[in-house]
Parts: C-alpha cells; sequence; structure tokens
C-alpha cells in the first residue's frame, strides 16, 4: 500500500527495499564483534562502583583510608573528586537534559536518593580486590524517609527530594518546595461544553509500573587518560558525541580533550543514551594514571540504570451517539525517579494526538521519587498514555455497539488535522493502516473459548535533530559512508542501501562505517526513530555531490560540459551533441581519481526541525486459563506506516521487537519493591520479560504512505511499535474474560484474583 505523494514514491528503486545481508552480520553470528566488555588495554585495571544500602541518605562523610591501603588498589573517588555541575533544566528531545542532575546521577554529591546510588568507586588490580575495598569504605550517615510511591511524593507532609526545587512549568503550580519537578498541559476548545454535548462518555484510572528496557548487554566501558591530559573512552552507547560532552562536564575535561569510540551495542532501546560509569572511569583512569574498565553487572543494571516510569492516569471520553468523539480528558502523574525528566510531557502529547476532537485538556506530573532516575524507553510515554486511551476507546465501541476499527476511522486525524500539541499534520498514514488492518485475515479470524482479541493504535512524532555523513569512492569504484550514530537495528544497511541507491552501485560496494566522535561529523544519539530519517538525508546529500564530483571528472575526461553528462545507474553518461562520447563507468572514474583532481569524497549535515509521524495498529487474540489465570498471546499482528521501508527484513524486526516489549510490560514486568526501597527481583529470573516459547510468530504489515520531508519517503519505524501493545493486549484480555484490567502487568496472580472477585481488584 502506497501513496504517490513525492519522489521516494515516484522514484523506481532498484537497491532501495531489498533485503541484503547486512555488513556486519558475520561478525556478529561469529562473535568476533567488539562489544563494551571485549575492549582491554595493556595495564588495565579493574573499577567497581560503591553503591547505597539506603533510598534515602544524606552523606555526612565519607572515609577511604582503609579501602586505599588493600593491596592492588590504585585509586579510591567519591564526591570530592568531581566538580561541582548547577543543577538546571534544559528542554531536549522528549524529556530534557540536566547536566547537574546528571552529574548527581552518576556519583552521589549531598544525598543518595535510590537504593544502589553510587558514592564512591575503586579501581585495582583485579575486580575482587576493587570490591573488597570498597566493603571498607566507611559512611557516616543520616538516614532519611524514603519516598516510595506517588501518593507519598504528593502528601502534604512528604519529603522532599531536593529542598529548593520548585515546580516549573505549566500554571497553576504548588508553592514552595515540592517533589512536583514540572507541570505539562495542552488543551483546547471548551471542555466543560464538549462533555455536556456527549451522549456517552466512558472514563477510568490506570496504573503502570516502572519497567526497564531489558537490553541483553549490561553498560560497559573503557576509559584512558594519558600524561598530556587527552582521554578515550570505548562504551556501548547510543550516543557518543552525548558521552563526550558529559563525560567532560561531569569529569571536568576540556571537551576538546576527550574522544568517544562507540562499540558495538547489544541493545539501548533509549536506556544507554545517558551515562552511568564513564565519567566514573575517566576520574578514576585520571587518578591512578592507568586505564580503567567498568562492567556493570546485571543486578547494577535494574539498581543503578534508569528504567521508565511508572505512573497512575485517570482519562475520559465523551462522545456523540454516532460516535463522534466531543471531549478527552487525561491527568497524568508519572514517577520521574531521583531527579526530574519523566517522559510525561511526550505521554501528553501523544495520548489522543492520532484522532479528531476539539474539545480537549491533558494534564501531566513529573514527580520525583526514592527510585532510580528514569531514562527514556522507546517511544518514552506513549505507550503509558495509549493504554489509558486504547482501553477507554475500546469501552466506547462496546457502549456504542460499533466495531473498534471503524469506530477509529471515524475520528482518525489525517493531513491538515491539528494535533493535541500544536502542529497540523502533514502526509501521514493513519487511516491507510486502519483500512490495512480491517482488511487483514487476523481480524476476520474465528475466536476459540476463552479467547480473546484486542486492538489498539498508537502515535509517535519521531525526531528530526542533527546528523552528518561523509561518502569517500576509493579507486576500484567501491564507497565508504562514514556516520556518527550507532547501529542498533541495522541502520548500517539502511546508509548502504541508500549511499547504493544513489551511486548506482550494489550495496555490497559499500561499506558502511560508525565513526569516533574525532573522525565523523557530530550526530545526535540513535533514538527517537531519527537515523534512517535523518542520518540518511545527510547520506544521500553527500552520495549526490559525490555523483556530482563523478559528473564532473567524467566531463573532464571527455573534454565536454558538465551539463552534457547525466548519472545514470553507476555509470556517467553523455547527452545532448555528446552522445556520441557513450558512458563510463564508476569504476574507470575512479581509476583517474589522480590524474583527473585526486580524492573524491564529500560530507553534508542536516539539521531537519520536523520528521514523519509514525502511526501503528495491532491486534493481539489472547487465551486465558480461567483456572491458574495464565494468559497466553496466541496470534499477534502489526501494521504500521513505514513511509518506504529502506531494508523491509528490518522494519519488520523492529516492528516485532516492539511487539514483544510491550507485550512482557503489559503481561509480566514490573519492579518489585520492598519497603525500604530496595529492587526485589534484580535479575532476568524474576524480572520477566518474553523470550521465544512465550510469542506467536509477530506478523507483520508495512504500509508505506510517503513522507515528503524525505527524499525517499522514509519515516522513523523504531519507537511506534511499542506504543499499541499495552492496550491491544489489555482490550484482548477484557473480551477473553469480561473484566477491565485498570492495572499492568495482568500477571497470572493478579489475573486469577480478578475472576475469583468478578473482576473486583482489577
Amino acid at each position: 500500500m502506497s501513496a504517490d505523494t513525492n519522489e521516494g514514491q515516484e522514484r523506481k528503486f532498484k537497491r532501495i527495499g531489498t533485503r541484503p545481508i547486512r555488513h556486519d552480520g558475520l561478525d556478529k553470528v561469529t562473535g568476533r564483534a567488539r562489544f563494551g566488555a571485549d575492549y582491554a588495554l595493556p595495564g588495565m585495571l579493574h573499577g567497581v562502583m560503591v553503591r547505597s544500602p539506603y533510598a534515602h541518605a544524606r552523606i555526612l562523610s565519607i572515609d577511604i583510608s582503609q579501602a586505599e591501603k588493600v593491596p592492588g588498589v590504585r585509586a579510591v573517588v567519591t564526591r570530592d573528586d568531581f566538580p561541582d555541575v548547577p543543577i538546571g533544566w534544559i528542554p531536549a528531545g522528549s524529556t530534557g537534559v540536566d547536566l547537574g542532575a546528571n552529574a548527581r546521577t552518576v556519583m552521589a554529591r549531598e544525598k543518595v536518593l535510590f537504593h544502589g546510588h553510587a558514592f564512591a568507586a575503586v579501581a585495582a588490580t583485579t575486580e575482587l580486590a576493587a570490591r573488597e575495598a570498597g566493603k571498607l569504605i566507611k559512611v557516616e550517615w543520616e538516614v532519611l524517609t524514603p519516598v516510595l510511591s506517588l501518593e507519598q511524593a504528593l502528601a502534604k507532609d512528604a519529603p522532599i527530594l531536593h529542598e529548593g526545587q520548585e515546580t516549573k512549568g505549566d500554571h497553576p503550580t504548588p508553592e514552595g518546595d515540592s517533589n512536583i519537578a514540572n507541570q505539562v498541559c495542552f488543551e483546547g476548545g471548551d471542555i466543560a461544553a464538549g462533555f455536556e454535548e456527549a451522549d456517552v462518555i466512558v472514563e477510568g484510572h490506570f496504573e503502570t509500573p516502572m519497567v526497564h528496557q531489558g537490553y541483553i548487554e549490561p553498560h560497559a566501558c573503557l576509559a584512558n587518560v594519558r600524561e598530556d591530559g587527552t582521554c578515550e573512552v570505548w562504551c556501548p552507547t547510543q550516543g557518543a558525541f552525548g558521552v563526550k560532552g558529559e563525560v567532560a562536564s561531569i569529569a571536568g575535561i576540556e571537551p576538546s580533550l576527550v574522544k568517544v569510540t562507540p562499540t558495538e551495542i547489544g541493545g539501548g532501546f533509549g536506556g544507554k543514551i545517558p551515562v552511568y560509569i564513564e565519567p566514573v572511569a575517566v576520574v578514576l583512569s585520571r587518578k591512578a594514571a592507568r586505564p580503567v574498565k567498568i562492567t556493570m553487572s546485571r543486578e547494577e543494571v535494574f539498581r543503578g540504570s534508569g528504567p521508565t516510569s511508572g505512573s497512575r492516569m485517570w482519562a475520559r471520553i465523551g462522545a456523540k451517539s454516532d460516535g463522534t468523539f466531543v471531549a478527552v480528558e487525561t491527568k497524568f502523574d508519572f514517577e520521574a525517579g531521583a531527579f526530574r525528566g519523566s517522559p510525561v510531557g511526550a505521554a501528553c502529547m501523544t495520548v489522543f494526538s492520532p484522532y479528531n476532537c476539539e474539545n480537549f485538556r491533558i494534564f501531566g506530573r513529573d514527580i520525583v521519587l526514592n527510585k532510580p532516575r528514569v531514562a527514556a524507553y522507546r517511544a518514552p510515554g506513549a505507550p503509558i498514555g495509549a493504554f489509558a486511551a486504547e482501553s477507554l476507546i475500546d469501552e466506547l465501541a462496546m457502549k456504542l455497539d460499533r466495531n473498534p476499527i471503524d469506530l477509529r476511522i471515524q475520528n482518525a486525524v489525517a493531513e491538515g488535522d491539528r494535533a493535541k500539541y500544536g502542529p497540523r499534520f502533514g502526509t501521514i498514514g493513519f487511516k491507510e493502516v486502519l483500512e490495512a488492518t480491517r482488511s487483514h485475515p487476523h481480524y476476520k479470524a474465528e475466536l476459540g473459548p476463552n479467547q480473546g482479541r484486542g486492538v489498539a493504535a498508537g502515535f509517535w512524532f519521531n525526531a528530526g535533530m542533527q546528523s552528518s555523513a561523509t561518502v569517500s569512492v576509493n579507486d576500484d569504484g567501491s564507497a565508504v559512508v562514514r556516520t556518527g550514530n550507532p547501529d542498533i537495528g541495522g541502520s548500517r544497511a539502511s546508509m548502504a542501501l541508500m549511499c547504493a541507491e544513489e551511486l548506482g552501485v550494489d550495496v555490497a560496494r559499500v561499506r558502511p562505517l560508525v565513526g569516533d566522535t574525532d573522525s565523523v561529523g557530530y550526530c545526535d544519539p540513535t533514538g527517537g526513530s531519527r537515523v534512517t530519517y535523518a542520518t540518511g538525508m545527510a547520506v544521500i546529500e553527500a552520495t549526490r555531490q559525490v555523483v556530482d564530483h563523478l559528473r564532473a571528472r567524467a566531463a573532464t575526461i571527455w573534454d565536454i560540459e558538465l551539463d552534457a553528462v547525466e548519472w545514470q545507474d553507476g555509470n556517467a553518461v553523455a547527452i545532448n551533441g555528446s552522445a556520441e562520447k557513450g558512458s563510463m563507468s564508476l569504476e574507470d572514474i575512479a581509476r583517474k581519481m589522480r590524474l583527473t583532481g585526486g580524492p573524491i569524497v564529500s560530507s553534508a549535515s542536516v539539521n531537519p526541525p520536523a520528521a514523519g509521524p509514525g502511526f501503528g495498529v495491532h491486534v493481539c487474540d489472547l487465551e486465558v486459563d480461567p483456572e491458574t489465570g495464565v494468559s497466553k498471546v496466541i496470534r499477534y499482528t502489526v501494521v504500521q506506516d513505514a513511509g518506504k521501508a529502506i531494508h523491509p527484513t528490518y522494519v519488520e524486526g523492529q516492528y516485532q521487537g516492539g511487539a514483544a516489549q510491550g507485550i512482557g510490560w503489559a503481561l509480566n514486568e514490573e519492579y518489585l519493591w520492598d519497603a525500604e526501597g530496595k529492587v526485589e527481583n534484580a535479575g532476568f529470573l524474576d524480572y520477566r520479560i518474553p523470550v521465544a516459547s512465550d510469542l506467536p510468530m509477530i506478523d507483520t504489515v508495512i504500509v508505506e504512505v510517503a513522507n515528503p520531508l524525505h527524499p525517499y519517503g522514509v519515516r522513523g519505524v523504531g519507537e511506534t511499535p511499542i506504543v499499541p501493545p499495552l492496550g491491544a493486549v489489555a482490550n484482548a484480555m477484557r473480551h477473553a474474560t469480561g473484566i477491565r484490567f485498570h492495572r499492568l502487568p495482568m500477571s497470572p496472580p493478579r489475573v486469577l484474583d480478578a475472576l475469583d472477585s468478578d473482576g473486583a481488584s482489577s
């Protein structure tokens, strides 16, 4: 399915849309690919973080004297070894940046703010020696009452995590110090009049737990500070330039002295954008005058890195009897963890934006409490909002006796409609996705006993941001494309395909590289579904410049005007009055580079202010065992608009991966806490992510409605697939059991309890 709206759809592609083997595939399957923990240097020390046994405590003093005496210890660092970085919020991306808070997340200063918060670190010749030394660090604590729930954080007598923190954002805001860090509100029309006009109103309270991204590779890094003050860091990161800036700021180093090399990365999903151990490894290396390597254990990942927010929500929808939405309203409370920065703003922006409704009020609060500071998780905030919205739309469809997809089509946004957060949509494919879902065989299939089918939609605005690329031609006619975006989901192949398409060569003749911060131009992180879109634009532009150089070289060889040379499928072709010159291959031109002007290299940079919004619809079939409460997804289909699928296999993989993560979030995943704020299930044995045996083969349908903002029509695809699953699985559970679950996860004990109590505890 497609729409001929721009060059990307009108053009007949030869390489875009094919499925070549990924360039890094051989190294990945043979184990030769080097991930963060695989790096080592001569004389390397092993670093260990020393973490708080309390969720909330003031640090009165730290004594490291005994730790420094342990044989093999070469350096011990605490807050005293780091510069003071003032706390200050800078809006950016879907959440924002606060370097002072980042510094205090990496290494506690005045207080520890969550169980597992690092307050010291040790570097020694062995990891065992470092851990033994860490146990000898003496701390004088003033233990404080932890704030472990939204209710506690908002209570009138709540302990305040940050003295002097006043609520920012939309008014009215609380007066004085507050655990409410920020407030967001979007509103339009007349909300009271809208609900007065409604013939049917559905509403409900919903809760979601704090969950982790669940990437397979733990955080790891190697740092080396040399005698001249220059510093190199190797780490699995989604954004090497972000690490460079944060290491410089937190460790107190001139940015020009820091070089960051991104290693292969074993998953990130937003959780490997922040730094946790990199600045500490740098400070240890500087103090010890030796390279230092730190590798987190799985338990440390759960305790010391950033999950996504837990939340509580209230939402309602009012509709006319014909199904037209006339009013929507939501109130969100999001857990930020130890410092401000939950994705409540993104939840507010996305929650009802797929649907037209003139009267709306969407309000959210970012609330700090004594849990790990949250990080991005794939369309941060949007899955949480969609869980509430899509659950209520399902209830509305049942009350109105309407087909749930028809009801969504009736209210779906289209080109020219305004999103709840302000801008008007350009060319989008939401209705096409809904129609493709309605006609899919899955949607029409029969269900068996104790089975239910759920449908839900999701939206993510996607990101543009800054990217650059360099393309060079080798003397055999092959090419190299260099970018600064780590490859998480196959972006190397996408970059190579776009370069190959413009050059007119086989994709195997293009070598895609991810460079370090000294060898490539600036690129914002791999996140926000931006890389194939924005970095791809830079690759296309750089390659087109290379093509212009190749045409010019052919014109020089033929002694004709540049305008008399076209580029056609890897060949310079003489046209018009010079047609008798014939054609010249890229290989022939490359062999003569030395004689016609030297190397052919071009770079391009972009900073697109907007991106192509992504819409998806999921269909979930769920079977519930009424005797045990155990549920199993028996069939699942993802339908999503990709704009143009550069490498369809990797697009399908993004669809399937997002669905798998969302299913886990809906059915099993949650952080469990004891009364003191300690995570009780800090490992994959007890924190239950889906494995292959838990899931069916997830079917995918790629819809292609070209995005006019991209030369090939590309839309980002990585975020949207995790937005619908919470609602789709919850709606399937509703139709299988007759019970509406308002709290996630819908784990077997919770489902069985609801079945036994006729839904009273759901």
